[in-house]
């Protein structure tokens, strides 16, 4: 069953209208045959919908985007939050399991707390700061529990990318709008460009998938890091977001990108002050290495920029 009709794997899209699943629908690759399922059609904070929605497509992969991803909300709607970022991947590993599928699940960096000065691997402590790391850190957890052993948990950050209301799209609408941006300096992580972690998500299952036809599966199954390489600041982001989109002929009135302290913008949710992660056991496992995040930001202006005439 794992390999699907000869070459070709069914794809269980779930959270198909999000911005990294949209990234997902575009790139996929030939071998593939994607499926994607928006929360009307599958819930999964809805356990008989769920199962018997998957059971009846059999797909030989389940990829989650569905998430609670509104980080400031889940401070008021954690129990909401752990509903559907908590339980609801535990039970999508059970049905995984269940059909003989691979999981593929996508997690956080808020899972840290952020107080170390070198990027986490997959094996560091997790203690989440905020209502929705904790929800998050409760799906790993409940994938990890549930008897599934062919999954994929990807852990990310920053992400922006087409399709949906993100860092960089605030950023360029403001930088039309305000001479001075005020951007908080002291949080350090990594931005990353959702076609990136979607061709990463696919590259690992196309090596998962060699193993498997080849009945020797080299591949590790567990947490994976994967944001674009690099780091910097949010500051640092909005400033390279300025810059490239001057590069790019838009209009941008800001002059100043001014630091700021993360106590002149107070949120209702902790961030870590660094979560930057170390991309090197993906890089061993798919050979292959991750763009940097100034080159993803390049690509997606050169994308939501119009053309030059």
């Amino acid at each position: 069953h794992a390999s699907g009709n000869g070459r070709l794997r069914r794809v269980a899209l779930i959270g198909a209208g999000g911005m990294l699943a949209q990234a997902i629908l575009e790139r996929a690759p030939a071998t593939m045959k994607v499926r994607g399922y928006t929360r009307r059609d599958l819930d999964i904070t809805n356990p008989e919908q769920a199962s018997d929605t998957l059971l009846a497509h059999a797909p030989n992969v389940i990829i989650n985007c569905a998430a609670y991803t509104r980080v400031d909300d889940c401070e008021t709607h954690e129990a909401e939050a752990t509903l559907v970022n908590g339980a609801g991947p535990g039970r999508l590993a059970r049905i995984a399991d269940e059909i003989g599928a691979t999981l593929v699940h996508v997690s956080t960096d808020y899972v840290f707390d952020g107080n170390t000065q070198r990027p986490y691997v997959e094996s560091d402590a997790t203690n989440p700061l905020s209502a929705y790391g904790r929800s998050k850190l409760a799906g790993e957890l409940a994938i990890a529990e549930s008897g599934l052993t062919r999954y994929f948990i990807f852990r990310t950050s920053w992400l922006y990318g087409p399709g949906r209301g993100n860092f960089v799209a605030t950023m360029l609408r403001l930088g039309r709008e305000r001479e001075e941006l005020r951007v908080v300096a002291d949080q350090r992580g990594t931005p990353t460009y959702t076609p990136d972690l979607a061709d990463a998500i696919f590259r690992l299952l196309a090596v998962e998938h060699s193993g498997l036809l080849s009945q020797k599966s080299a591949i590790d199954y567990g947490i994976y890091h994967l944001s674009n390489e690099g780091d910097c600041s949010w500051c640092e982001f909005a400033g390279a977001i300025m810059d490239e989109a001057r590069h790019c002929g838009l209009e941008v009135r800001t002059r100043r990108v001014v630091p700021i302290a993360t106590e002149e913008y107070p949120l209702p949710a902790t961030r870590p002050l660094y979560s930057v992660m170390s991309k090197q056991k993906y890089v061993r496992a798919a050979s292959a290495p991750v763009p940097d995040w100034r080159d993803g930001l390049a690509r997606y202006m050169a994308e939501v920029s119009p053309p030059k005439t």
